[in-house]
């Protein structure tokens, strides 16, 4: 009986604590309409431009800011949302390509949806400042100036990203990853590999899907292969193109550039959303292209894929699984300009999500759809 009694005690006490435990693990709960968006980089994903008035007024509410820092005139605290008036990297930076991505979504998008941004940017660091195996060892060999940026984030630029990624994912959903660097390292070979490690652990400690968190990254204001040769080795992510923006100095650009560049980032996720299907009213457009002249465009469930040249040339189009392997090759021969519809084999292509890559000359796309 003392054992009987014991037992069914025992079982009660267990089961108020699971029941604790469900509680307390249901303490939040992540709003699926809240789409939040990580972004890190150099100099111009910090903000090199000073914003002016129109981009300080008339900020709609469900653009908000994640704070990676205390602002140090008190106005913003680190971790507390907050409208996204710029500027959205420190108290001491300025306008970013991440001031009209969340803008321009905001537009496009349901208004249920709101657009969040943690911006964690370090002016003049290298790839290296972003991974958790070479930081310290990098940090040590920079200048002051550098080192007191990266002590802002507590010594650990990355680690403060995955911090704060963390506790927005209380509130909300991680869509996609947005990238600005490269003007100190992507002229010196390994760049894109340095890339893919950072966003292989940004997803492994966030506990993210790479098949539906992209990364977006911006070319340089001079053109850069390795920054267009990233969905060679990175197949889940999107090159946006620099071309026709305008310059400051020889590194950065203007404001007005930066408007025209987040709205370009902004076209791609748009895109990328729609495709994935994940906020189905959003109504259905023509594929959006990224570099004049050029375009690529497939749908899930229809079994061809489209691409526009603006002259005769060369074009590769091959299909990959998520980890980088080819599965089969669409094309690869020379076209004259224009539109063109290829036809894919029911069967050709395993089901999943898979990333369907167009190489035209100096022009690299890569897009994901659902195979069948």
């Amino acid at each position: 009986m003392v054992k009987r009694a014991f037992l069914k005690s025992w079982t009660t006490i267990n089961i108020f604590l699971l029941a604790t435990c469900v509680l307390t693990v249901n303490a939040f709960s992540q709003d699926p309409d809240f789409h939040i968006y990580l972004a890190f980089g150099q100099s111009n994903m910090e903000g090199n431009a000073r914003p002016e008035s129109m981009d300080l007024s008339n900020v709609d509410s469900r653009f908000q800011l994640l704070p990676a820092v205390n602002w140090s005139d008190g106005s913003r605290t680190k971790g507390t949302w907050t409208t996204a008036v710029p500027p959205l990297c420190r108290s001491s930076t300025g306008l970013c390509p991440a001031d009209y991505f969340g803008r321009t979504l905001v537009d496009s998008l349901p208004e249920r949806i709101k657009i969040g941004i943690i911006n964690v940017s370090v002016a003049g660091c290298a790839m290296d400042m972003f991974m958790k195996d070479k930081y310290q060892n990098y940090i040590k060999g920079e200048a002051s100036w550098m080192k007191d940026i990266a002590n802002e984030y507590g010594g650990n630029p990355y680690g403060r990203l995955v911090e704060m990624a963390k506790l927005a994912q209380k509130d909300g959903v991680i869509k996609g990853i947005l990238l600005h660097q490269g003007e100190t390292d992507a002229y010196k070979g390994g760049w894109e590999e340095k890339v893919k490690s950072v966003y292989d652990d940004l997803i492994d400690d966030l506990g993210l899907d790479a098949s539906k968190v992209p990364l977006l990254a911006g070319d340089l204001l001079s053109s850069s292969g390795a920054v267009k040769n990233l969905p060679n080795v990175l197949p889940n992510s999107y090159v946006i193109s620099s071309q026709g923006l305008s310059g400051a100095d020889q590194y950065h650009f203007t404001a007005d550039s930066y408007r025209k560049f987040g709205k370009r980032y902004a076209e791609i996720m748009l895109k990328i959303l729609r495709e994935q299907e994940e906020t189905g009213s959003i109504e259905k457009r023509p594929a959006i292209v990224i570099t004049p002249g050029y375009g690529l465009n497939c749908r899930n469930g229809i079994g061809s894929v489209s691409f526009k040249i603006p002259e005769r040339a060369f074009v590769s189009l091959k299909v990959y699984t998520l980890s980088g392997k080819e599965i089969t090759e669409l094309a690869g021969r020379v076209y004259v300009a224009g539109m063109h519809t290829l036809s894919i084999g029911k069967g050709s292509i395993s089901t999943g999500i898979v990333i369907l890559k167009m190489r035209s000359g100096s022009f690299v796309m890569a897009r994901s759809f659902l195979g069948e």
